[in-house]
């Protein structure tokens, strides 16, 4: 296949082939929040066996991502929350009861069997993403199931559990001097932000719902601070928002961001509750609206790390997600649905594609303008690419290939590597309960989350980031034995996760 490289020009034609790697694990979609969550990883094995049946994963690397261990995690979040998510259980948790208030876990981020190994999964397909992007091996890296941007470097917040998304980001300074950080999902990417919000090396770009909506931050204000100024860019959008309307401000903001900040990656949160018709969301883009970023994002040919993040209708998630694969691809897929084990969701069209709703637009043109001036404004306050002090850089993390047909699992570790592989961390038995595929309602508009949190300046910024290289490599994919039990039951109220 003839792939694209560094090399090429700026903004090549969106039809240039690009090496994309796709991690993925099969048994991600056996996590379950509990009943009546809205938040699914089901909807990660939807999106793959759409991925599948279109013929999509033979034109990737497709790999199963190492789990992230203790001191992975660490490198951006405490230690004793680590330890808390590594010996939490639903068994245990009668009996720490301060600590899972301590921790702000309950409600919104429950405690489900295997929660510790479904972190583990989701932000090791994001730093192996990052590390593969890190080492040249492809253009593209993909991993649907991370993009989880709520979480602190102490706490749950918003379904998120751990922050892959600053983990991936920290692996990517390793090589870096800049990364770009852009948010498309309706909730503001608070955790992203925090983390970065006093450093030059990341720029966070996070367009959302703005004004009684959880997180609550996300102010056009809020601009970043100390040596961070102006390095935030915060897009506050209202409800029923059109791939029109938001394309008159993605497109304008973050062409002069890659041209005043040069990022050397970038990583895309391509959250899909922004989406028309999601369960807990208020946006009305298409699904070819919301690829439009990704096609955007794809012309300027700079190493690209896509996440997912939010999406609660999640059969439109699976459309989404499969469609801007190909678009990663270079690929136009059918908008026929081929036949495959979950075609049944899909009806009564059984097509990709689902047209947006007659919702009332409440972004006037004038806001919009003003919204688009003020951030143009604050980036041309900017006057070059920040420079980077010459300092001793942290070891590359040293990931040899581990390709499809592979089953050797001691062959993920190079021989001649001096990483140093921790036996005794291994990834935590499968005690993972079956998803149980509930119907779910069509027509709630619950917003995410119980409360918003206040931003703290604990942050971690990158340059300050030191610690042992990410042991997070790709594993081979294995299909065999993944099974979803299927079974009708009844789903509770949305509105134990709606804002009140």
């Amino acid at each position: 296949m003839d792939t694209g490289g560094n090399s090429l020009p700026s903004a090549a034609p969106d039809g240039v082939k690009r090496k994309v790697c796709y991690f993925y694990d099969p048994e991600v979609g056996n996590y379950y929040y509990g009943q009546g969550h809205p938040m699914k990883p089901h909807r990660i094995r939807m999106t793959h066996a759409l991925l599948a049946h279109y013929g999509l994963l033979q034109h990737m690397q497709v790999l199963k991502p190492f789990p992230a261990r203790d001191r992975d995690l660490c490198r951006f979040h405490a230690d004793d929350y680590v330890s808390f998510l590594r010996s939490i259980t639903p068994e245990t948790q009668q009996d720490q009861l301060r600590q899972l208030k301590r921790f702000n876990v309950g409600e919104d981020c429950p405690v489900f069997d295997g929660l510790y190994s479904f972190c583990q999964t989701y932000a090791g397909g994001s730093v192996g993403g990052a590390v593969k992007l890190n080492h040249n091996l492809c253009d593209i890296a993909v991993n649907w199931a991370g993009g989880l941007h709520h979480a602190k470097k102490c706490e749950a917040s918003g379904f998120c559990y751990v922050n892959d998304i600053v983990l991936a980001i920290l692996e990517l300074l390793k090589v870096h001097e800049r990364v770009l950080y852009v948010d498309i999902d309706i909730h503001h990417g608070d955790g992203v932000e925090e983390a970065f919000y006093t450093t030059d090396r990341v720029m966070t770009v996070s367009f959302h719902k703005f004004g009684d909506y959880f997180p609550g931050t996300g102010d056009v204000r809020d601009i970043g601070y100390s040596k961070g100024k102006y390095y935030s860019l915060n897009v506050p959008l209202d409800d029923g928002i059109d791939d029109e309307s938001y394309h008159f401000l993605f497109k304008p903001l973050i062409g002069k961001v890659m041209e005043v900040f040069k990022p050397g990656a970038v990583v895309l949160q391509c959250g899909a509750d922004s989406l028309s018709g999601d369960r807990l969301g208020c946006f009305n883009l298409s699904i070819k609206g919301h690829a439009e970023c990704v096609k955007f994002m794809r012309s300027f040919n700079v190493p690209l790390l896509l996440l997912g993040g939010g999406g609660y209708t999640i059969r439109n998630v699976a459309r989404c997600w499969c469609y801007e694969t190909g678009v990663a691809l270079g690929i136009e897929v059918d908008d026929k649905m081929p036949q495959h084990e979950y075609y049944e969701y899909f009806g009564p069209d059984y097509t990709l594609h689902v047209a947006p709703s007659n919702m009332e637009n409440k972004n006037s043109h004038q806001v919009l303008e003003e919204i688009r001036c003020k951030l143009l404004d604050n980036l041309s306050k900017l006057q070059h690419a920040p420079s980077v002090q010459f300092q001793e850089r942290v070891p590359d993390t040293e990931l040899p290939e581990a390709e499809e047909e592979q089953n050797e699992a001691d062959e993920r570790w190079d021989p001649d590597s001096d990483m140093d592989v921790d036996e005794e961390r291994k990834p935590l038995p499968g005690r993972v309960k079956r998803e149980i595929v509930e119907a779910e309602p069509k027509e709630s508009e619950g917003q995410k989350g119980s409360s918003g949190h206040a931003r703290g300046f604990d942050t971690t910024i990158a340059e300050n980031a030191s610690g042992k290289a990410l042991d997070a490599g790709p594993k081979q994919v294995d299909e065999a034995g993944v099974r979803v039990e299927q079974e009708n039951v009844n789903k509770a109220s949305d509105q134990m996760f709606s804002k009140s």
